[in-house]
């Protein structure tokens, strides 16, 4: 019998596995494993803001030490759980990259404070609205939260491009700066195809690494004076930049972002229970999504952002066979810890912006992937092709035409600049008025039986 098998049946062999406690040999490196398969999602969102309001180093370095610190009492929150928040399942929490845009224009607009304000607005929003949420589950089928997931992927694709293009000029990337990028991509491939298969499930991190090291040896390519400087232990401190201060708009803004990341962490916890055969109930579901809620409102008081379940985390417990949630507790664990050592994230920010676009462009295009493979589900007739459409192309015009909104009042463009809020909003209410609800069946497989518009209902 095979490592993996002896390891499922020892977990099925203790009812189903989730609640039982490994020896801590064993569950150190298991959470440890979890982290790095999610450390290269959880660091991208704080830089991505960070760079684009013009966040120097140390803030940059801040912002990375408390999302990691709050990713981790957020993990533990909802694997641990207490009363009625956590879904008490093996799930991982990070910084959803559904925000991105929205925060990206209200800091612009307003200030760093002005995101935690909505941040905090939009947490509470999710704690008094998961019971509800938790009911209406069937207006996100796959065909919503699928489209919704590969908009925020392609839509983020242009942050990983000004990564590349930073170092150059008039939006050209200096060659040296494309090699970079493209040997990044070139390591994960490798690593991805060569590697063992524990390494193979961090190749993103992997590229990112070896993508620094060579960095090192090119003159001008890291800057390093920032690690030096950190210490070695800080408190994450509430409040860090200012209290937060709260728009209309820019909450509304943050709402839409809300319903987004229930349905994301929806589709999350639906995955887990299947995979651990503890299937999630509406109950479950509410408590899960008021984890998310309060954790959201923690990322806010401590100067970070929204939260959501990692779903790279739930592949990773459906490939390992470890069913577990205090191995997700554990992952909580080392995340806080390396919250509280400022050297970490000072050696994070040192990384050149040239190999952050390389793994940028793997990152979020294995986020627009996930939303591919969840659309996969989808019976794709004349309708749910327009649901999926249309909302894509509004929420592209943005990304491919940025002063598209420039001459919309503030309120409009908070909501329809990131594009990644108005496709949502656009896929829910077109799935509503259009959708057929069919999922893909023998009939849409090559050779299959194509549906003609007189069998729709």
């Amino acid at each position: 019998m095979s490592t993996a098998s002896r390891r499922r049946t020892a977990d099925t062999s203790a009812g189903d596995g989730v609640d039982t406690v490994p020896p801590l040999a064993r569950l150190l490196p298991l959470g440890l494993q979890h982290v790095l398969a999610m450390y290269a999602g959880a660091i991208a969102v704080p830089l991505i803001v960070g760079g684009a309001l013009g966040f120097d180093s140390a803030d940059l370095a801040f912002l990375i030490s408390a999302d990691l610190f709050v990713a981790g009492l957020a993990t533990i929150v909802q694997s641990v759980g207490f009363w009625r928040f956590g879904v008490r399942l093996p799930l991982v929490q990070g910084v959803t990259f559904a925000a991105v845009g929205p925060m990206i224009a209200i800091g612009t607009e307003h200030g760093i404070t002005a995101v935690y304000g909505a941040t905090i607005a939009c947490g509470i929003f999710m704690v008094v609205v998961a019971p509800w949420f938790s009911q209406l589950i069937r207006l996100f089928p796959p065909i919503v939260t699928g489209t919704v997931i590969l908009i925020i992927g392609l839509s983020l694709m242009s942050v990983a491009a000004g990564w590349i293009t930073e170092g150059g000029e008039d939006g050209a990337a200096r060659p040296v700066d494309v090699a970079f990028a493209a040997g990044v991509l070139l390591a994960i491939v490798l690593v991805e195809r060569f590697a063992p298969r524990g390494l193979a499930r961090v190749s993103v991190l992997a590229g990112l690494l070896l993508g620094t090291l060579v960095a090192l040896f090119v003159p001008g390519m890291v800057d390093g004076s920032g690690i030096g400087q950190a210490p070695w232990f800080a408190l994450v401190t509430p409040f860090h930049f200012g209290l937060p201060t709260f728009d209309l708009a820019s909450i509304v803004s943050m709402l839409v972002v809300g319903l987004v990341i229930m349905t994301e962490t929806t589709g999350d916890m639906v995955a887990v229970g299947e995979v651990v055969d503890r299937p999630v109930s509406n109950r479950t579901l509410a408590d899960g999504l008021r984890a998310d809620g309060l954790g959201t409102v923690v990322g806010g008081v401590f100067n970070t952002f929204p939260y959501t379940a990692f779903a790279q985390n739930v592949g990773l417990v459906a490939l390992s066979g470890v069913r577990s949630r205090y191995v997700a507790t554990a992952a909580g664990g080392i995340l806080v810890v390396l919250g509280l050592v400022p050297k970490v994230a000072a050696v994070v920010e040192a990384v050149p912006h040239a190999v952050l676009g390389g793994a940028g462009v793997a990152l979020f295009g294995m986020v627009a992937a996930s939303g591919i493979r969840t659309l996969s589900r989808v019976r794709f007739d004349n309708r749910n092709v327009l649901v999926v459409a249309l909302p894509l192309g509004i929420a592209l015009l943005p990304t491919v035409a940025p002063s598209i909104y420039a001459a919309f009042p503030t309120w409009f463009t908070l909501v329809f600049d990131s594009g990644i809020s108005a496709g949502a909003v656009a896929a829910i209410l077109l799935n509503l008025l259009l959708g057929t609800g069919r999922v893909a069946g023998p009939a849409d497989l090559p050779g299959g039986v194509a549906m003609t518009d007189a069998d729709q209902p």
